[in-house]
This record gives structure tokens, C-alpha cells and sequence, in this order.
């Protein structure tokens, strides 16, 4: 039977790798992981010895801390919504509010400087970096990335809240976590295929963007008006297909 949530959680894991906030910084961060410079990674796919092997371990870990960050969140948003209950409504529409001011901000309507912020690092470094190094850079690139995603992990985080259990709201973020960091260390695995490919693929980032925006302001509707499982519903009674999902 079909899940929406889960969908809705990979499909938005996915739509926040490709977008403008990510796509483009990608190359670099694999530059870091593997400790090569950029003019060692190229989209001719001719890497040194062991560049890869080392990039993807570290592409792993990196997105381990990444997890780690957004399952705690989740973990954390749902023990606030068990211990405030009676205060669900406030909370929906709170949570309502930043998806739709984030909506607003990727349709240009609003245009707020600290959500285009990016954990920086020195892409190019030569020093190999430690399995625990990845996770710790992973952790930190989650915390300062955070406000660039806000609006889609904010909708997730609110779903995960309202689950009726602990673990499905986990499995929750752990499903938008794994989906936004899968093409990360597939990038890792196939770098020149990847470069050839982001480098193409710029010049759709803007209407990625504004697709982004659209589906925020959709979502922040939905939870405002507290209709997502009524959607969901519609859904499986209105197309056969999702009953086989």
C-alpha cells in the first residue's frame, strides 16, 4: 500500500541534492573528501591511484554525519510534539509558516540572505581525511546547510512528528537522509560521469529552484490545514496504482 510520507521523504531528499543550494557545490566537497585538488578530478574520468576507493569511504562517512544530524532533529521534534499535545495546532501552523516563507524565498517572491548559507571548507586539500574526519565534517556540513534545506526538512521533520510512533517518524529522516545523500556517493563512485553531468545539468538549476518552491507551498497549505492524510487517501481511492505500492 502506498506510503506518501516515505515518498514524499525520498522524493524530497532527491529534489534537495539537485538543487541550486546543492548541485553546484558537489565537485568541491568531493575534491575535500578524496584530499585531491580540483584539477585532479576532471570529467575526463582519468583519476590518480586510489583516488576513488578513498573518495567514496569518505563520501560514506560524510553522509553518516549528515544522517546523524537529521535523525536527531526528527528524534528531537517528535519528543517536543509528544510533551505539547494539546498545542498541535500551534505547532502545524508554526511548522506551516517556515515552509511557506521558504516556498516564497526559492520563487523569488522573498529573498532571505541566510538561507543561501553553506558550511565552507577548503575544497583542494591535499591531506588524506580520516574516516572520523568525514563524519565530523559531515555533522558540521548538516548543521550550516540546514537553513539552505529548511523548507523541505521542515516539512519532513513536522511529518516525522506526527507519527504515531518514535521509529516510523526516524525512519522518516533516515529515508530523506539516505535519498539526499545516495547521489553523493554515487558522485564518489563515478566522479567524471557525475562532473559531465552537473555541468550540463546547470542550466535547469533555476527552474529546479522555482519547481522547489511551488511544491513548499503546496506542502505548508497541506499541513496547515492539517490535509495531508486526507491527500493520501484521496490518493489510494482515486488511482488503483498506489494500492500496489
Amino acid at each position: 500500500m502506498l506510503d506518501v510520507s516515505i515518498l514524499s521523504a525520498l522524493a524530497g531528499g532527491l529534489i534537495v541534492f539537485f538543487s541550486p543550494c546543492v548541485l553546484p557545490i558537489v565537485p568541491f566537497y568531493l575534491s575535500y573528501m578524496a584530499g585531491a585538488s580540483m584539477a585532479e578530478i576532471s570529467a575526463e574520468g582519468d583519476l590518480p591511484p586510489g583516488l576513488r576507493v578513498r573518495a567514496f569511504a569518505a563520501s560514506v562517512m560524510f553522509s553518516l554525519g549528515i544522517i546523524t544530524v537529521f535523525v536527531l532533529l526528527g528524534a528531537a521534534a517528535f519528543g517536543f510534539s509528544q510533551a505539547f499535545r494539546s498545542h498541535m495546532t500551534e505547532f502545524r501552523l508554526f511548522a506551516a509558516g517556515v515552509v511557506l516563507i521558504m516556498g516564497l524565498h526559492f520563487l523569488g517572491v522573498l529573498r532571505i540572505g541566510v538561507l543561501n548559507r553553506v558550511f565552507q571548507t577548503q575544497a583542494g586539500s591535499t591531506q588524506r581525511m580520516s574516516v572520523l574526519g568525514a563524519y565530523v565534517v559531515g555533522l558540521a556540513f548538516a548543521a550550516g546547510w540546514t537553513p539552505c534545506v529548511g523548507g523541505v526538512l521542515t516539512a519532513v521533520i513536522f511529518a516525522a512528528s506526527t507519527e504515531a510512533t518514535a521509529m516510523r517518524g526516524l525512519l522518516l529522516l533516515l529515508v530523506f537522509g539516505f535519498a539526499m545523500t545516495a547521489p553523493f556517493m554515487a558522485a564518489a563512485l563515478f566522479i567524471g560521469p557525475f562532473l559531465r553531468f552537473a555541468a550540463g545539468f546547470r542550466r535547469y538549476l533555476p527552474l529546479v529552484e522555482k519547481a522547489m518552491g511551488g511544491l513548499l507551498i503546496v506542502f505548508a497549505v497541506l499541513i496547515a490545514t492539517d490535509s495531508v492524510n486526507i491527500i493520501a487517501q484521496w490518493m489510494l481511492e482515486t488511482f488503483d496504482v498506489f494500492q500496489s505500492i
